[in-house]
């Protein structure tokens, strides 16, 4: 069963992590949130939810405006051949719909079957957005918190560099 969005914050809060949201109209590409993100100062995020062909899932959590190639990142993962997940496997797995895929989803997956993969320049700026499991609001943290927050629900990241050649 998923969380609400205040057992999310109440689970933030028993962490000490310091988190700061705000609410606007539900938006669905990382094209419609510019508007919203231009008065959010910070790393805004794309996040991606990946299948292998061999059934491994996978989140990905990356700058908006990071490139992911993900025949390339197939390689640098280690893993079958990706592809989107579908929507009912993110609903049941990770506890959201389309456009409201979120690293703070990650407190949904209780059988750990999510590989979670940050963008290394994600953890460059700060603070960081994240969807707080719906798409109508916008949650900041800080990236050191983002990590902790994994960490806590048993999700230790994957580090990759997108900009590097062999991904862009």
């Amino acid at each position: 069963m998923s969380v609400s969005r205040a057992e999310l914050f109440a689970f933030l809060d028993k962490l000490g992590i310091s988190h700061h949201t705000t609410t606007h109209e539900p938006v669905f590409t990382v094209e419609e949130s510019a508007k919203i993100n231009a008065s959010l100062p910070g790393g805004h995020t794309k996040n991606l939810f990946l299948k292998d062909k061999k059934g491994r899932f996978f989140l990905i959590s990356a700058l908006a405006s990071t490139q992911i190639h993900i025949n390339s990142l197939s390689k640098t993962l280690g893993c079958a051949r990706l592809s989107f997940g579908s929507a009912d496997a993110m609903h049941q797995i990770l506890g959201v719909t389309p456009g409201s895929v979120t690293a703070l989803s990650l407190i949904n997956d209780t059988d750990k079957r999510v590989t979670f993969v940050v963008d290394s320049a994600l953890l460059t700026e700060s603070p960081i957005y994240f969807h707080p499991l719906l798409n109508n609001a916008s949650t900041a943290i800080l990236p050191d918190d983002l990590l902790r927050f994994a960490n806590a629900t048993e999700h230790p990241h994957v580090l990759v560099d997108f900009s590097a050649s062999n991904l862009s």
